[in-house]
């Protein structure tokens, strides 16, 4: 470990209540054997005194996000292959029970739109090589313009060449897809079908209507909401995301009963959630968690327990 994070090791465990209180709570994460519950990326500016405490610096806040969640969809690899050493530092920093997903970079998916992308490939998963031991899913994030009658050749050929040693899920955008030939593609070769939520904010009150087979033994949904909500039409942002804005009832219920639905059928269930889906995905994964059956205790709680057992400790000694 270097010593910039060894230093930022000492200042999340000595400046951090969470850090030295966290105990409190005995987080059921760790003891549901097959659901993960986490956030679509953790670096998020908005997040600084809200999620993250507003002194711990940003190299420090995956650290701190293990804390809290199982789990998490790593989005910077959408952009490009990792860099060995940040890699590294991400399983040095997470504790041995925590998963990550990543993202297949969009070089593969969008720009050479999964044709001749071999050395594409093997470059990504000989970048991410050191998180194998932690490496759950590859998520393969397909654009709204991929569609059958342009992509469908170069669909198959790029399933026959994927490693069997990597799970993979795969994100389809355009409708087209929605056909019983492609889902028996994937039965084939073990990929999951993402069950994705990009419903209107104006539709937020109504459950989600979606096609969604069950292609493997593991359900994998991202609750991605309605990014209209980012931008204006002049490309600046519309809100801070650092508390719940709407909220998403019927959606989440709507999810929870089909997870449970489908429960004793797979292995594992893996949910993310984005900032977009409710304005602050940090407690859409905790209301999702509790539909589910288990509490999902955000820092700012486990806070605000250890003061009130702080209290009571010294009321008794007034």
């Amino acid at each position: 470990m270097t010593g910039d994070a060894s230093q930022d090791r000492h200042r999340l465990t000595s400046t951090s209540s969470f850090a030295r209180d966290y105990d409190l709570f005995a987080l059921n994460l760790n003891d549901q054997q097959k659901i993960r519950i986490g956030t679509c990326a953790w670096s998020y500016d908005d997040w600084r005194g809200t999620f993250y405490p507003a002194d711990l610096p940003p190299s420090s806040w995956l650290e701190f996000y293990a804390r809290v969640f199982g789990a998490v969809e790593v989005d910077s690899t959408f952009h490009g292959a990792p860099k060995e050493e940040a890699v590294r530092r991400w399983v040095e920093l997470t504790p041995a029970s925590f998963r990550f997903v990543c993202k297949l970079p969009r070089e593969i998916t969008h720009e050479c739109k999964l044709h001749d992308c071999a050395d594409q490939l093997n470059g990504f998963l000989n970048a991410i090589e050191p998180l194998t031991a932690k490496l759950q899913v590859i998520l393969i994030q397909l654009p709204p313009s991929f569609t059958p009658k342009d992509g469908k050749t170069a669909l198959r050929n790029f399933l026959k060449q994927l490693p069997r040693d990597f799970r993979f899920a795969i994100e389809f955008r355009h409708p087209g897809w929605h056909r019983p030939q492609f889902i028996s593609q994937l039965e084939k070769f073990r990929i999951a079908w993402v069950w994705s939520d990009m419903s209107p904010l104006n539709e937020r009150n109504l459950a989600p209507f979606e096609f969604l087979p069950l292609s493997t033994d593991f359900i994998y949904l991202r609750l991605l909401g309605d990014y209209a909500t980012k931008y204006n039409r002049d490309g600046l942002f519309v809100h801070r995301y650092e508390k719940l804005l709407w909220k998403r009832e019927a959606a989440l219920e709507s999810w929870s009963m089909k997870i449970q639905r489908h429960l004793d059928e797979v292995r594992n269930v893996w949910a993310f959630a984005s900032n977009h889906f409710e304005g602050f995905a940090p407690e859409t994964c905790q209301r999702l968690a509790r539909r589910l059956g288990f509490e999902l205790a955000l820092p700012s709680e486990v806070e605000q327990a250890s003061a009130e057992s702080q209290r009571s400790q010294l009321d008794l000694f007034a």
